[in-house]
């Protein structure tokens, strides 16, 4: 029987501001059997794809792409803010409700024709793995899939992907 992950996310209300639902995945990462049934079907779905790569914009992105690297024993390449990368760069800008923000990528990240899953834990507006796309196909991969824990349908970040394939554990 399928698991039922809904049983392990707290919806707090008014977080972190009036009128917003906040989607708190930490229940499920507390609960090491439901945390690990969660990657396993993500993880089913990346081997569907060919993934040679995972990449995941910080700070959820790692949390949820590390142990789908480590499950399939290929490597992950995190998308971080501005002056966490020691090396050479390359970077993508998105926009927030008020203003940008911008996420970099060590130039050497990704191999040009390498088969790319891009996670987070949360699909909303679409802008920050908009801006991971970005990164990995500047970089010459290839985005064969996007994987997220929950997607939260009425915020219609399915619309910036357009093109990508989508998985979505949990839909609000």
């Amino acid at each position: 029987m399928a698991t039922d992950f809904t049983k392990y996310i707290a919806s707090v209300p008014d977080y972190p501001e009036k009128g917003i639902m906040f989607r708190d995945i930490s229940p499920l990462m507390a609960d090491g059997q439901a945390f690990h049934a969660a990657t396993d079907e993500i993880v089913k779905y990346a081997k569907g794809m060919g993934v040679e790569m995972v990449v995941g914009p910080e700070a959820r992105g790692f949390i949820v792409g590390c142990p789908v690297a480590y499950d399939m024993g290929i490597g992950f390449a995190p998308a971080r803010k501005q002056g966490k990368l020691p090396r050479e760069t390359v970077k993508a800008t998105y926009d927030l409700e008020y203003g940008t923000s911008a996420l970099y990528m060590h130039k050497d990240a990704i191999k040009p024709g390498q088969k790319v899953l891009v996670t987070d834990d949360l699909l909303a507006t679409g802008g920050t793995i908009g801006a991971t796309i970005q990164l990995v196909e500047d970089l010459g991969g290839i985005v064969v899939g996007t994987a997220f824990l929950i997607e939260l349908s009425d915020l219609h970040g399915r619309d910036k992907l357009k093109g990508y394939d989508i998985f979505s554990l949990m839909k609000y």
